[in-house]
């Protein structure tokens, strides 16, 4: 079974731009929340909390208090039932769990999105879940959210799309959690989610679906002798992928040995363990005897990077040691993962 079918298989359910700061912004919000409190919609985490006090004991099976990266929230519905993502990113991670998701944030379209935006490695499964885009662009439009009627707001506190400054704002509208994704692996934040959300059986399931993939292509593999350098050229400097990265542990667990960037060599940005950059000058000293492996590229792009004269020397490019592990393998999630897993297989099966 492949990443795609795993996915298939796996998947079904079923800022504050255009607002005033200060006085205006809050009256929008607390007429919306009127509004809502009005149509009696059951959906609303207000109304499903008012209903645990109401009935006693039962508060605590209704929701549940949850502490996350920016902060603690309260009132988070046990079951929640109309989840909006406000990161892209995360909406990767509640689609594998059978999350609830109703809406995501999108990004502008790329090669790595569909037309609306949605990472295409999990634009299939939001498809068949009729996952709409809640508003495009890396600040959350609170009114959008608002109009959506969540129980439950997910979202990042990393990235292009951290909604950390909007947190308070946010959590007018529902209870709101917000996670690192750049600083901890898909698995990890997999269980987090599981626990969070009361989806821990589905996790554990998902991880697991995973880990039998992974043991699967590893036994099927010849890995090549020398180690595995996993590299994105940026023109002007090349990133070098460490073994502590997302695509680094992925690459040791299929059994492949992952180049250790030079230290003192590179730049790391905000102190971060999984990735170095290097001028283009020092691509023979980095990657030397490596097979190279391009995260996040066009087969186009790839040619034209091993074309220069700093990288045609090089003898995984004299040798057609050099492998494309696709474009979505820049971020890993459970869908993506398991594309460049199919990839490996396909390149040393």
């Amino acid at each position: 079974m492949n990443g795609r079918q795993l996915a298939r298989t796996t998947t079904g359910r079923g800022g504050f731009p255009g607002l005033r700061a200060g006085l205006k912004g809050a009256a929008v919000v607390a007429a919306g929340l009127l509004a809502l409190t009005a149509c009696g919609g059951g959906d609303g985490g207000s109304d499903a909390s008012a209903k645990g006090e109401k009935s006693g004991d039962k508060a605590a099976a209704a929701t549940r208090t949850v502490k996350h990266d920016a902060g603690t929230a309260e009132k988070v519905p046990a079951q929640p039932k109309r989840i909006v993502s406000v990161s892209v990113t995360m909406t990767g991670h509640l689609l594998a769990l059978d999350a609830p998701v109703i809406a995501s944030q999108a990004t502008p379209p790329s090669v790595i999105t569909d037309k609306q935006g949605f990472f295409t490695q999990w634009s299939d499964a939001a498809a068949q879940n009729s996952v709409k885009v809640a508003y495009q662009g890396f600040e959350p439009d609170v009114e959008k959210v608002l109009a959506l009627k969540p129980d439950l707001i997910v979202g990042a506190s990393s990235g292009a799309e951290n909604a950390e400054k909007f947190y308070d704002k946010l959590s007018v509208v529902a209870p709101t959690l917000l996670y690192r994704h750049d600083d901890v692996s898909w698995q990890d934040l997999t269980a987090r989610l599981g626990k969070d959300l009361g989806l821990e059986k589905r996790a554990t399931e998902v991880v697991a679906a995973h880990d039998k993939r992974v043991g699967e292509v590893k036994a099927a593999i010849t890995v090549p002798k020398q180690s595995a350098a996993l590299v994105r050229d940026n023109q002007s400097a090349m990133t070098v992928f460490t073994p502590e990265s997302a695509q680094g542990r992925l690459l040791t667990s299929l059994g492949f040995t992952v180049l250790e960037p030079s230290a003192g060599k590179g730049e790391t940005q905000g102190g971060r363990s999984d990735f170095a950059e290097f001028s283009q000058e020092k691509v023979a000293d980095t990657a030397k005897d490596s097979s190279l492996l391009f995260v996040s590229h066009t087969p186009e792009e790839i040619t034209a990077a091993t074309a220069r004269p700093v990288w045609k020397d090089l003898p995984a490019v004299k040798d057609k040691r050099v492998y494309d592990l696709g474009l979505d393998t820049f971020r890993l999630d459970y869908y993506s993962a398991g594309n460049l897993i199919d990839k490996i297989e396909k390149a040393f099966g």
